[in-house]
């Protein structure tokens, strides 16, 4: 898993270059937009929504289940994200979309999805295969910025913001593999509590993931300023298990980083520490990618401190096993 994630600047590159030979029919009339996906496939649309909130005019909804929701349609966009293209939660909500004659791209790098969408005709983009979804997600994220580019939903030039990135993440990369060996040390034998300031929600949830399924380990996570109207009332006592990890951006609203130097002192009292990632970059896209980066370099160093693989995800193999002798 490091080698993966240590080539993580050339696989944005491969995939810039994906997204710019990939051909695309313009969509028509689209009143919202569905991105359907789950585990390492559905985690770029949260994170896509999350970086064009501002200047999108339609709503982008993250499916993460079997079914779509009820108001798709054929003004409806439903990007079908699924980098096997064998996951059956989304295999049955792209019939759905099929069904509700939804305008559908693809993202894939084979399988029933591919299928599928050549028998339909559909756009699809066609990544790389054969490595574990989660170390792919610069692949998949990089062409739904292209699908929401190339639609016109934003004026943001998001392929060319991820080219800055590569060099950017290149000239940090020493860096913050020093900072997550640090942190790691910091989590090892902990139960991560990972809060994020608003506006990186998606980057927190990713690394969320990273901890369950690299580092094999619980953990959760929330958000300021929701935190402060529910899980704030549990913090009312020592607990040495747990270890608070904060996701920050320079585009933390004011308010909320009130909230939380306020919170901070809490966290401080009743966990073993509090360590506060500040995202580092000039944009939006270069912030979230360096976020999702050194949480991806977090959860390898706490796998090798476990001496543990990080690849391996057995119980999950085990668990689709048992749900195909059901079909």
């Amino acid at each position: 898993m490091k080698n993966l994630v240590e080539g993580f600047t050339k696989q944005l590159q491969e995939a810039l270059d994906i997204a710019h030979k990939a051909v695309l029919t313009k969509k028509n009339n689209i009143q919202n937009i569905v991105v359907t996906g789950l585990g390492g496939s559905g985690i770029g649309g949260t994170i896509l929504s999350e970086l064009v909130q501002t200047e999108c005019p339609v709503p982008i909804i993250v499916n993460k289940d079997y079914f779509l929701p009820d108001f798709v349609n054929s003004n409806s966009l439903v990007i079908i994200s699924s980098y096997s293209g064998n996951t059956e939660e989304t295999l049955s909500a792209m019939k759905q979309a099929i069904d509700k004659n939804a305008q559908i791209v693809c993202v894939t790098s084979g399988g029933e999805v591919q299928a599928i969408a050549e028998k339909y005709k559909y756009d699809t983009i066609i990544i790389p295969g054969g490595h574990p979804p989660r170390s792919c997600l610069g692949y998949s994220l990089v062409q739904l910025f292209k699908i929401i580019q190339f639609n016109g939903f934003v004026k943001t030039d998001l392929l060319n913001q991820v080219q800055s990135t590569i060099s950017f993440l290149d000239a940090e990369r020493e860096a913050i593999k020093v900072e997550a060996s640090i942190i790691a040390k910091k989590l090892l034998h902990k139960i991560p509590v990972i809060y994020s300031l608003g506006s990186c929600e998606g980057t927190a949830v990713r690394f969320r993931q990273q901890i369950n399924e690299n580092s094999k380990m619980l953990c959760w996570h929330h958000t300021l300023p929701e935190m402060n109207h529910n899980e704030l009332v549990g913090w009312t006592e020592k607990n040495d298990s747990l270890a608070v990890v904060t996701f920050r951006t320079s585009f933390d609203y004011s308010r909320t980083i009130k909230r939380y130097e306020i919170c901070k002192e809490l966290f401080a009292k009743y966990s073993h520490s509090v360590t506060d990632i500040m995202a580092k970059g000039n944009s939006k896209v270069e912030q979230f990618f360096y976020l999702i980066n050194i949480g991806d370099w977090i959860s390898c160093y706490i796998a090798d401190l476990k001496n543990i693989d990080a690849i391996e995800v057995n119980v999950i193999t085990n668990l689709k096993n048992e749900l195909a002798k059901l079909n």
